[in-house]
Formats: structure tokens, sequence, C-alpha cells
């Protein structure tokens, strides 16, 4: 009941928050990085055009550490900030 955001077209993840709301009482709308303005925009689109009824249940945001794109040892860590965004019937 996950739903990952990251760079294909806002509408195509709204349709899949969608189908995941036929079937789930709640949702994860999830991104990291760049993404995030966009999960902040698919859940927005969501809750106003397509899910009436349903509200933001919860809203997470922090920082994960990952290993380096250019990582010459395994100490080298990159920190990307994330949301998750929980969306549920109300």
């Amino acid at each position: 009941n996950s739903v990952f955001i990251g760079k294909k077209q806002t509408m195509g993840y709204v349709f899949a928050v969608h189908t995941q709301a036929q079937q789930y009482e709640e949702v994860h709308i999830r991104a990291r990085g760049r993404s995030i303005s966009k999960a902040v925009d698919v859940s927005q689109i969501v809750l106003d055009r397509f899910l009436k009824g349903w509200v933001i249940k919860n809203i997470q945001v922090g920082t994960q550490e990952k290993l380096a794109m250019d990582a010459e040892n395994d100490n080298d860590m990159d920190r990307v900030s994330f949301i998750d965004l929980v969306i549920a019937k109300n």
C-alpha cells in the first residue's frame, strides 16, 4: 500500500495512489530528494479530485544515509531527505 514517487509524470502517480486506495484503507506516498515536491502535489491532487472523504493522516520527514554514487570505499555516505505522507479514509 505504498507508492514511491520518482521521475515519471505526476498524473501517473495520482492514478497509482487512486488504485491503491481502492484496495486499502490507507496509502503511503513516499519520496526522496527532488521528488518530495512532486509527492506533495500528488497527495493534494488525489485528495482534492479523486478521494473525497480522505485526509492526510500522518507526515514523516527526515534524512536517510545512502552509499555515495562515487564511493571509493564503504564509508562514503550521502544524506538525502525523504517524506512519507499517509493518506487514509476519514
